[in-house]
This record gives structure tokens, C-alpha cells and sequence, in this order.
């Protein structure tokens, strides 16, 4: 009878023995993914590399700018934001409009946005007052999306006040 786990385990090892990947280069493209990693995710730890059980909290959202482009204010102040629905970059209404009526071929004013503004592609919608609300709460007092809170899993922050064991 033909023993398939010992011919698995050959296979197996024969693919280890010839595979150009030896400690070194394992330890060196370890380096390089973390150097890689290290530029677009400062202070972050790697996936994989977290130490202790954390808690996230909501971390997305649809609000790519924090201020109006045309007048710095902060979206938060805006009385009447809208945004593009082609780029989803966020402005003032009356600035926007005024700024696109007066060009031909308005690009987005957002460096590096290659997108055309038309007025009819500029909305406001409930979905956008939502996310500006919400940016709203989580201001200064409010708990920040980039908080880390930790969970311990022993159970020293219960440990009663009467440690003697005398019920009074």
C-alpha cells in the first residue's frame, strides 16, 4: 500500500531543499517589507506584528479634504457643504459654483485632482451631512478614530477593595 504522507513529506522537502529562499534572504525581505511599510505607515506595527488585543473603532469615512479648497474653512464650519460627485471632494456651495461659472473647463481646485467641475455633478446630499456630523462629534472632547484602548484579559483592574477577605 503506497504511504501518501510520506510521499507528501518528500515532495515537500525536496521543494524546501531546492527553494532559493535560504535565512538570509528570509531576514532580508523581512527588512525591505518593513522599510516599505515604515514609509507609508509610520509607527504603525506590521500586520501580524501587534502584541496586544486591540479595539477599533470606526476608521472610515468618505471625507477626503478637511477644508474647503476655495475658502481654507474647515469643513466642520461649512453652512452649505456639497461635494463632486465625480472626485467626492468637499466645498462651500456658493464659492464652488462661483468658481466653476467663472471658468470654461474648471479643474478641481484640490492639488493634484485632475478632475473637471461641472455644477450639475455638484450635490449635497443626507449621506454627506451625516459624515460631516460625525466628524463634528468626534472633535477635540470626543474619542478620536485613531485611539487604541487595551483589553486586559487578567483581571487586576476588578480587584476588589476589601483585599483582607473581611466582609464588614
Amino acid at each position: 500500500m503506497t504511504d501518501f504522507k510520506k510521499l507528501i513529506e518528500a515532495e515537500v522537502n525536496k521543494v524546501k531543499g531546492t527553494s532559493r529562499v535560504s535565512g538570509d534572504s528570509q531576514r532580508l525581505l523581512r527588512q525591505f517589507r518593513e522599510a516599505v511599510w515604515d514609509v507609508h505607515h509610520a509607527g504603525q506595527p506590521m500586520p501580524g506584528d501587534e502584541q496586544e488585543d486591540l479595539v477599533m473603532t470606526s476608521t472610515q469615512n468618505n471625507i477626503l479634504n478637511i477644508q474647503c479648497p476655495l475658502t481654507m474653512k474647515p469643513i466642520i464650519e461649512l453652512t452649505n457643504p456639497v461635494r463632486c460627485q465625480d472626485c467626492r471632494h468637499i466645498y462651500d456651495k456658493d464659492p464652488i459654483i462661483n468658481y466653476i461659472r467663472r471658468s470654461k473647463a474648471p479643474n478641481c481646485p484640490v492639488a493634484g485632482c485632475p478632475k473637471v467641475l461641472h455644477v450639475a455633478r455638484i450635490v449635497s446630499d443626507a449621506y454627506l451631512l451625516m459624515e460631516i456630523e460625525e466628524l463634528r462629534s468626534s472633535g477635540p472632547g470626543a474619542t478620536n478614530a485613531s485611539d487604541v484602548e487595551d483589553i486586559l484579559d487578567d483581571d487586576e483592574d476588578l480587584v476588589d477593595d476589601d483585599e483582607d477577605g473581611d466582609n464588614e
